[in-house]
């Protein structure tokens, strides 16, 4: 409970200057761990935590952190603050994903496949959390293996790191998109 009324709570942090506002209210963020790890001491234990933060502007754009520090907060904004540094732009197709992309870390293996309109997001919770920061509304996705939510968002980072818009394509191989598609009434992006 209290860690819904968190992420309900954080938004992204305040920039200064006007243009920062309206950069600032762009961004999702979620958290999707946050654990309390100890560490043993003279005199007792020392408690730290570290949180997984997932940042994406629901237009393409999509980053994950990990943040540690004594306090859930700091872990959290150390968190979000890295993963906006590393956000990675992922061509979309219209609602959806372009083709159907597996993705591997760990043990952790994911299948995201693209979905026709109206089909929603039907995937589990880390990466249900990645696609609605990424903006995606049509989704079918599937864990395999592992379920450590780390290991699982870092598999479809990878899946989608391997993601190719028409253009991009057509350019490796030489062709036009219309080439490469072989239909005149396709709308390629």
């Amino acid at each position: 409970m209290a860690q819904e009324k968190e992420k309900k709570q954080r938004t992204s942090a305040p920039k200064r200057g006007a243009a920062g506002k309206a950069a600032a209210d762009e961004f999702v963020e979620k958290v999707l761990q946050v654990r309390r790890v100890s560490k043993v001491i003279t005199g007792g234990r020392r408690f730290s935590f570290s949180a997984l933060v997932v940042v994406g502007d629901r237009k393409g754009r999509v980053g994950i952190a990990l943040g540690k520090s004594r306090e859930v907060s700091s872990a959290i904004s150390k968190a979000s603050r890295r993963a906006r540094a590393n956000l990675v732009r992922v061509p979309l197709y219209r609602t959806t994903i372009p083709f159907t992309v597996h993705g591997k870390y760990g043990a952790s293996k994911v299948i995201i496949r693209s979905a026709s309109k109206g089909t929603g997001v039907i995937a589990g919770g880390a990466v249900r959390a990645v696609m609605e920061a990424l903006g995606v509304h049509d989704i079918l996705a599937k864990s395999l293996g592992s379920q450590n939510s780390g290991n699982v968002v870092k598999a479809t980072m990878n899946a989608l790191s391997k993601l190719r818009s028409a253009p991009q394509l057509a350019r490796v191989r030489g062709k036009t998109v219309q080439e490469l598609i072989g239909a005149s009434d396709v709308d390629a992006q």
